[in-house]
């Protein structure tokens, strides 16, 4: 092969020189980067033919009219959900809307919730009479040490491969011990993005047993549903399931059952679980409720806009009194979420009897398992797995925070024992856990630790 490429035919084109490619591109092709414009290559060419030089067109070249609509500029569909004009008016508004002397305590039930309001920053935003308190969708926090033991102890066995997503790798358990640490001790661990990953190691490892570690709300389950399905299509007889998904519903009463002070005046429910099960599935937490035990539930979305504009429908709700479900995210949401999901998670699982959730004990039919059709797949009834009495880190407060009673500041162990690089609870390790979104976002520095006033 020669040294140099073939020049192509076009008029345009400089033969090549001697030493040329050890030379800067826009010595070689004037034309090429900087401000000549950009390259272009001809039909059959080798190399990159020079475009004539000139000033590339951007946005001050189409008019004022066209600029301001947007033609021939690109623009995010979620651009709309944060332009600061909005969310500085929305503010405005929700500071009007509120009642001098009240204050105003509302749980955001996602752990994406907790992170975008952290991230936007939007605590600065609102009156000091709003309060915000964390909540306990996020499913890797609300996970008892003794489930975390149990895949440990599934990792170890020989011939298995333990399947997770990368939430679950950093969460200690009893001795800390993670299951990266397992990993690194010799154990086969295997991260992955989604229930495809795990079909694919099932089909490249036919020899091995491949446990998936699922966990997740409403979110997820469809997804290790349909890998279900498609295993029993596929004949993949070495798929395992080790089932951890929970149900918002459940979550939600144990919540309005609380009598512990930390019981919320209104609830931002989660968009993208109500996709999956509805609008219709938080009635019966609002209007549906027993007098006197319903709050008001507005479902959000993920953005600036999003959540203000749920935030101020719920302070409309409570100035009036009412008690009632609201959508604030009709783009994605509706009355009775998705048909299909909901027809794969009824075909494939069956609700527990009781399932231990961090913070709350034993919740009522709060989390689902195989159903008895599919227990060639269940990971409980393959193997003898332990059920130990597994204890939080001694000092830890991810239960009370995931119960809104405490904030991850008031945690003793916030900052000192317990960082990002040494978790000590799950509510640090999870990219949804509100002790993550504390210290992400800078919130950490309420801590007397870090120089602010006690």
């Amino acid at each position: 092969m020669p040294r140099h490429p073939r020049p192509c035919s076009c008029p345009a084109a400089r033969p090549p020189s001697p030493g040329g490619h050890r030379r800067r591109l826009a010595d070689r092709f004037p034309g090429v980067g900087g401000r000549g414009g950009r390259g272009r290559s001809c039909l059959g060419a080798r190399r990159l033919c020079p475009s004539p030089p000139g000033r590339r067109r951007g946005p001050a070249d189409l008019g004022p009219d066209r600029r301001r609509a947007g033609v021939g500029m690109s623009l995010s569909p979620v651009d709309a959900f944060r332009e600061a004009p909005r969310v500085r008016a929305l503010a405005q508004t929700l500071a009007r809307r509120v009642q001098p002397g009240r204050t105003y305590r509302l749980m955001e039930f996602c752990g994406g919730h907790t992170h975008a309001i952290a991230h936007h920053g939007l605590p600065d935003l609102l009156p000091p009479a709003i309060e915000l308190i964390h909540g306990p969708g996020c499913p890797v926090c609300v996970l008892p040490v003794a489930r975390l033991e149990q895949a440990l102890h599934a990792a170890r066995l020989p011939g298995v491969i333990l399947a997770t997503y990368a939430d679950l790798m950093r969460v200690p358990g009893v001795r800390g011990l993670t299951l990266m640490r397992a990993r690194a001790e010799g154990a086969d661990v295997r991260m992955v993005a989604s229930p495809l990953d795990v079909l694919s190691l099932a089909r490249a490892h036919p020899e091995r047993v491949v446990i998936f570690m699922a966990i997740g709300f409403e979110t997820t389950a469809p997804a290790t549903a349909l890998m279900l399905q498609a295993a029993r299509t596929q004949g993949l007889a070495n798929l395992r399931v080790l089932c951890n998904h929970v149900l918002t519903p459940a979550a939600l009463g144990a919540i309005l059952a609380d009598d512990g002070g930390a019981r919320p005046d209104g609830i931002l429910g989660p968009a993208h679980v109500a996709t999956v099960i509805g609008a219709q599935a938080f009635r019966p937490f609002a209007e549906d409720a027993p007098a006197g035990r319903g709050v008001p539930i507005t479902i959000a979305g993920f953005e600036p806009v999003d959540m203000l504009l749920a935030i101020d429908r719920l302070i409309e709700r409570l100035n009036a009194g009412e008690v009632a479900v609201d959508n604030a995210c009709p783009r994605v949401v509706a009355e009775a979420g998705n048909p299909k999901a909901r027809e794969a998670l009824a075909q494939v699982f069956c609700r527990r009897e009781t399932f231990d959730w961090r913070g709350f004990g034993a919740v009522p039919h709060s989390a689902l398992r195989l159903a008895p059709d599919w227990a060639a797949f269940d990971a409980e009834a393959c193997f003898d797995l332990p059920d130990p009495v597994a204890p939080d880190p001694p000092g830890c407060a991810c239960a009370d925070i995931v119960r809104g009673r405490r904030r991850p500041g008031q945690c003793p162990l916030f900052g000192r024992l317990c960082t990002p690089d040494t978790p000590q609870g799950a509510c640090m390790v999870s990219t949804e856990g509100a002790c993550a979104a504390h210290w992400t976002h800078g919130r950490f520095r309420d801590l007397p630790a870090f120089g602010a006033p006690a």
